[in-house]
């Protein structure tokens, strides 16, 4: 047994000891045993509050809790998803036909639609990460995100969902170099509105959509350079870059018209925006109860004067 534990015990029995013997009633005059007997008491209190291990409270997330302290993904995580990104486009594109004659005539021959099936289901995944990083976004400061799951958890899942959804973006770009339909090479693919094939408006679109998601990607990792004005400006851009990447999705999607396809279009969209007027209406409601507040203690501290 450890000397912490034994003194714990000490003090337990002490106390339960001395909680044995009678108090003397209130109108007594205390002897000198009575005397000594509390002060055995005390002393038998203080052992066992000291010995006692402090309480574990949970940390609780302040109204406004400052987004600079909260974790971030760490940047070499990302960077390796960017490569893992290329490293796979590449295989898919260049390596794999050229080492597999069969998977290569497979995907080139009569009417290949692989690279564009793989294509489309990158792009939903990353519209769908996109979508939740606006939700996770938007729901960041109400109260319902901090009693569940907490606003430094909502914080982290608004951040990966976005940097996730860049990488998904990223593959669904190049994916498309492969496919024999579209042939489009890297500078059509990179440059916006460069390519001139399969609509070229909502095609440039899109990649304006993304580029403005890696400038508000980067921004979690420079918001202490570019300062919290700057930051939060370039977060307003994500409105932009949802409405960009919806119509991009609808307008030049081939799978647009299936029904559940159209069904998710118009829940998230329709979510995002009912989510941003929520907010909006919350933070001023939230802004006139300060102001009420500001104006009573200017009432009543004009009053005392």
């Amino acid at each position: 047994m450890s000397d912490e534990k034994a003194a714990r015990l000490d003090a337990i029995r002490a106390a339960k000891a001395t909680e044995q013997t009678p108090a003397p009633a209130p109108s007594q005059t205390p002897t000198p045993a009575n005397s000594g007997e509390k002060a055995a008491r005390l002393d038998a209190t203080r052992a066992a509050k000291v010995a006692a291990p402090a309480p574990i409270r949970a940390a609780a997330v302040p109204a406004d809790y400052d987004l600079d302290s909260l974790p971030a993904m760490p940047f070499h995580t990302l960077l390796l998803s960017l490569i893992a990104v290329g490293v796979g486009v590449f295989a898919a594109v260049v390596a794999l036909p050229t080492w597999l004659p069969g998977l290569s005539s497979s995907l080139l021959g009569g009417e290949p639609k692989a690279y564009w099936y793989i294509s489309r289901s990158s792009a939903m995944v990353a519209y769908g990460l996109l979508w939740l990083s606006m939700v996770f976004g938007l729901l960041m400061t109400s109260r319902v995100a901090r009693a569940w799951p907490g606003g430094p958890v909502t914080f982290d899942l608004h951040q990966h969902a976005s940097l996730l959804g860049l990488a998904f973006a990223l593959f669904h770009a190049l994916i498309l170099m492969g496919d024999a339909y579209i042939q489009a090479n890297l500078r059509q693919v990179l440059i916006p509105f460069a390519y001139e094939g399969y609509n070229p408006v909502w095609v440039g679109l899109g990649q304006v959509g993304f580029y403005i998601m890696v400038i508000v990607g980067m921004s979690f990792y420079l918001k202490g350079q570019i300062g919290r004005t700057a930051w939060k400006f370039i977060h307003f851009l994500s409105f932009v870059m949802f409405a960009l990447a919806l119509v991009h999705g609808i307008w030049s999607g081939t799978d647009s018209g299936l029904p559940w396809i159209k069904a998710f279009y118009w829940f998230s969209g329709g979510s995002v925006i009912f989510l941003t007027v929520f907010r909006i209406l919350v933070t001023f409601s939230r802004r006139r109860r300060q102001v009420s507040a500001n104006g009573s203690d200017a009432r009543q501290l004009q009053s005392a004067k």
